[in-house]
């Protein structure tokens, strides 16, 4: 079972790297003729936390007797969000805003996040499947990832700011990309 004690020590280089706690400010201030917007910011906030959820998810592949190919995403998928955690945190940190450390999944929701149960329901999980559960929920997580950067392209001006641009740019890619990957795998799992 993942306790919390096991959950922070996976994401604990992350939680130092913050630099603080994972409560963020209630009242985000946007200087005058900043190019980012409040919406730019809740993003980036929002994602980190996103994203240490889809790191405690992959986390869990090596102890449930995940599929080597599983488990090859399941590793891709942890090391590219922990650079992109690191570098929402340098840019809000650069603007001056709140930069939540890998704990705020714990406390903030957003659309594609695990529920308690669900998580549960995947750590109980062993063999094809965790593979079959992870592939599920790790669609559903990055179809919310999606959610959040069309959200943020409907707020005006947001996404001006060039890393901020980039980056939404770059979530698009790279989780439809996944997404075809996993939807394929699934398809490849034995019938239940």
């Amino acid at each position: 079972m993942l306790t919390r004690t096991v959950v922070l020590a996976l994401l604990a280089p992350l939680a130092v790297a913050a630099g603080q706690g994972h409560s963020m400010a209630n009242h985000i201030v946007v200087p005058p003729g900043a190019i980012y917007t409040v919406a730019d910011v809740e993003f980036m906030q929002g994602m980190i936390a996103h994203h240490a959820q889809a790191i405690v998810m992959s986390r869990m592949a090596a102890a449930r007797n995940a599929s080597p190919k599983l488990l090859k995403l399941a590793v891709k998928i942890d090391q590219s969000q922990i650079v992109e955690i690191r570098q929402m945190q340098d840019w809000l940190r650069a603007h001056g805003q709140t930069a939540p450390d890998t704990s705020s999944w714990r406390t903030m929701t957003m659309a594609g996040m695990l529920t308690t149960e669900q998580l549960k329901q995947l750590d109980d999980a062993r063999g094809v499947e965790f593979d079959r559960l992870f592939l599920e929920y790790m669609i559903m997580h990055h179809e919310g990832a999606l959610k959040m950067v069309e959200d943020l392209l409907k707020s005006p001006r947001a996404a001006q700011d060039v890393d901020v641009g980039v980056f939404a740019g770059d979530v698009v890619s790279v989780q439809t990309a996944e997404i075809g990957v996993m939807r394929q795998m699934l398809n490849q799992l034995p019938e239940k």
